[in-house]
C-alpha cells in the first residue's frame, strides 16, 4: 500500500453495454464515476481504472442526458478521460499498489461484475491488507461474491444499494439478471434503504456503499475519511 498522503484508488467500471434483451444500451453511470473521482483527486489521491475487458468501457447514455459541471469537467480533462478510456484488465492490476477499490454503478455491472473472479480477488486482497472497499448504486454487484476467507464480505454488514423499489420504478426489475438488494441480503448483508432516489451512504468497517447516483459524492467523502486522505 502507498504511504500517507499518496493514496491510490482503483475505480472499477463495467464493460457491458447491452441492457439485457431490450436492445437498449447501458454501461457505467457517469456521475457515479465523476463525483467520487473529484472528491478523491481533490484530496490528493491517484485514480486508476479497471474494467472486466479493459480498454474503453461503454457509458450509459442516460447518464449523459443531464450532465452536470462535475461530469463535464471530468470528460474535458485529457488525462482523466484517457485513463478511463484505456482501462486496465484485471490481470494487469497489482492489488498491492492500492489503498482502496471503488465499484462505480450503471446497469451494465449487473451482468459482468458478479462472477468476475479476478475482480473479486482484487477487492479481497485490498481489503485483507487493510484497504477500503466501496461501491455505489449497482456497483455493489461487484461485491456479492467477494469473500474474505470463507465468509462473504457482505455477511453481517450494513450496506446500501440500488433497491428493489428503485429497480421497479425504472421498469427494469424484470430485465436485470437478479435484484441486487435481494442478492446482498442472501449473502447476509443488512440492507438499509432510504426513500427511492434519495441519498444514502452506509459505512460498515472499511466497506462503504451508496444507494443510487445521488449517493455517489457521499461515498467519495466517506472513502476519504477512511483512507485518511
Amino acid at each position: 500500500m502507498t504511504s500517507d498522503g499518496d493514496k491510490r484508488v482503483l475505480f472499477v467500471v463495467t464493460s457491458h453495454g447491452q441492457l439485457g434483451d431490450t436492445g437498449k444500451p447501458t454501461g457505467y453511470f457517469l456521475p457515479e464515476v465523476s463525483h467520487p473521482h473529484r472528491i478523491l483527486v481533490n484530496k490528493g489521491c491517484t485514480i486508476d481504472f479497471v474494467s472486466p475487458e479493459g480498454g474503453s468501457p461503454p457509458m450509459d447514455p442516460v447518464s449523459a442526458e443531464a450532465m452536470d459541471d462535475i461530469s463535464r469537467a471530468f470528460l474535458a480533462h485529457e488525462s482523466w478521460r484517457a485513463s478511463l478510456d484505456n482501462s486496465l484488465r484485471p490481470d494487469q492490476v497489482d492489488p498491492d499498489r492500492y489503498d482502496g477499490v471503488f465499484y462505480a454503478g450503471g446497469h451494465g455491472t449487473m451482468w459482468d461484475f458478479p462472477d468476475n473472479e479476478p475482480l473479486a480477488e482484487i477487492a479481497s486482497s485490498i481489503y485483507t491488507r487493510g484497504g477500503v472497499v466501496a461501491a455505489v448504486c449497482h456497483g455493489p454487484a461487484g461485491l456479492v461474491n467477494v469473500r474474505i476467507g470463507d465468509e462473504y464480505l457482505a455477511n453481517g454488514r450494513t450496506m446500501a444499494c440500488f433497491t428493489n423499489q428503485e429497480e421497479t420504478a425504472v421498469a427494469l426489475a424484470d430485465v436485470v439478471p437478479f435484484l441486487l438488494e435481494d442478492r446482498l441480503r442472501e449473502r447476509g448483508a443488512i440492507v438499509i434503504p432510504a426513500a427511492p432516489f434519495q441519498p444514502q451512504v452506509v459505512t460498515s468497517g472499511r466497506v462503504v456503499t451508496g444507494q443510487n447516483p445521488a449517493s455517489a459524492e457521499g461515498v467519495g467523502l466517506a472513502m476519504v475519511k477512511l483512507l485518511g486522505a
